[in-house]
């Protein structure tokens, strides 16, 4: 399985940055800032902002097992990266 990166920022109201990607299979990055965003509502995180100009298609990969567990069962995931509340899968 093959996966699209989309290298993401989000700021979040409390004035901290965000970094992390956003993996989905390939052909569904037009819904990558969604995914996002649904992401961080999931985990309590509250945005002030998050573009698509924020949420960019950086390159495709082969899905290890476990992005591969996950997209099957959510659609896409995330690899936290800068600042994000580790863990919160």
């Amino acid at each position: 399985m093959n996966v699209d990166v989309y290298d993401t920022y989000a700021h979040t109201t409390e004035g901290n940055l965000l970094h992390f990607d956003v993996l989905l299979l390939s052909g569904n990055g037009e819904r990558a800032v969604e995914y996002a965003q649904e992401w961080l509502q999931s985990i309590g995180v509250h945005i002030d902002k998050i573009r698509q100009d924020n949420c960019r298609y950086c390159h495709t990969e082969a899905a290890d097992p476990e992005v591969q567990q996950q997209v099957g069962k959510h659609v896409y995931f995330i690899l936290q990266m800068e600042g994000c509340p580790c863990p919160a899968i």
